[in-house]
């Protein structure tokens, strides 16, 4: 038998698993992906009661992080993204201002000491909430033949941004 789901009748909650330390306090400089920084580091001390859950992930070299984005306030539907000055859906961007106010990033796993990850390659603001990790695997993970949309003019062109303002 189906159901029929409205945005009313369906609620989800989720608690943090850990806390993201970042060099980045306010928006105005984030990278807008980690691979455009390479050099970035920062901090997941994972929640103690989680510590668990971390057997075996110093085996990979990238995680998939997937957040709240905390200093989000709100959404549009269409709006302008980081890397240009035209109007898109929210739906075809990656932009933090979302109906629900969700992100992943692929980061570079350095080391793990007990119930901390250091962390490379980051695009969030301190403080993140994490709500769960995955493992990032090239052959689950990569698609080849994929288009890019409306990025590809920007990529092409060169004029993508590199860091995040304070738009959203």
């Amino acid at each position: 038998m189906s159901k029929k789901y409205t945005p009313g009748n369906m609620e989800f909650v989720f608690r943090p698993i850990g806390i993201l330390s970042t060099p980045y306090k306010s928006k105005s400089g984030v990278p807008i992906q980690g691979g455009f920084a390479p050099d970035s580091e920062g901090v997941a001390e994972i929640f103690e009661e989680f510590e668990a859950g971390l057997k075996d992930i110093e085996g990979f070299s990238n995680l998939i992080l997937i957040y709240v984005f905390h200093g989000s306030k709100g959404y549009e539907l269409v709006c302008k993204p980081y890397m240009e000055d035209r109007f898109h859906g929210v739906f075809a961007m990656r932009a933090p201002n979302r109906p629900n106010p969700i992100g992943f990033s692929v980061v570079r796993l350095q080391r793990r000491e007990g119930r901390t990850l250091y962390l490379s390659e980051l695009d969030m603001l301190d403080e993140t909430p994490i709500l769960d990790i995955k493992p990032f695997v090239p052959r689950f993970d990569h698609r080849s033949n994929t288009r890019v949309g409306w990025m590809e003019r920007s990529f092409r062109d060169g004029d993508h941004r590199k860091v995040s303002d304070d738009r959203f």
